[in-house]
């Protein structure tokens, strides 16, 4: 089985809300922070925000937040909600089977049971599961940074120059200026 890139890109949008849980967040920071397009990110949100799973703030100073406590969403009902419903072979569905050897096929069975499970595992754990280790992802995140860098206290060498600022690079002796 393989997850969609929607259903991962779901998954770290949940994440990064959950940690970022005392303010609103926005769709270029968690672009930022994940280094991933803002136009997935737009889809994902909005299929979050429509399911009721993250709140949507329009406007200046706008953003997006969990609509409930971490430990109150299911991963299972995630994936399912992210996945949708389509059958994952031919012969779970009724209109589009057209496999010559389901009446008497087995592994109908065995899929449905091995999905049964897999679903069961998922809905064991919760977002709050996933980010029990807020200190370690909020860094590997730079949540809190502007634009999601990190700014120059955070570095290991706070006096080397900030080579994405231009201004700091005019003064660089470095750069041979």
């Amino acid at each position: 089985m393989h997850l969609s890139t929607f259903t991962d890109y779901t998954l770290r949008v949940l994440m990064y809300l959950a940690i970022a849980k005392d303010r609103l967040a926005t769709i270029s920071e968690l672009a930022a922070a994940y280094g991933v397009s803002q136009n997935h990110l737009m889809k994902v949100v909005h299929q979050l925000s429509k399911s009721g799973i993250v709140e949507s703030v329009r406007g200046k100073g706008g953003g997006i937040k969990l609509a409930r406590q971490p430990d109150q969403i299911r991963l299972g009902s995630v994936i399912r909600a992210s996945e949708g419903d389509a059958p994952i072979v031919e012969c779970f569905s009724a209109e589009r089977n057209g496999c010559r050897i389901a009446p008497v096929c087995r592994l109908n069975r065995i899929l449905a049971q091995a999905f049964d499970s897999l679903f069961e595992a998922l809905d064991a754990y919760t977002l709050a599961d996933l980010t029990n280790n807020d200190q370690e992802l909020a860094a590997l995140m730079r949540l809190g940074a502007p634009s999601g860098r990190l700014s120059n206290e955070t570095n290991e060498n706070p006096t080397a120059p900030d080579r994405s600022d231009p201004t700091r690079q005019a003064n660089d002796p470095a750069q041979g200026n």
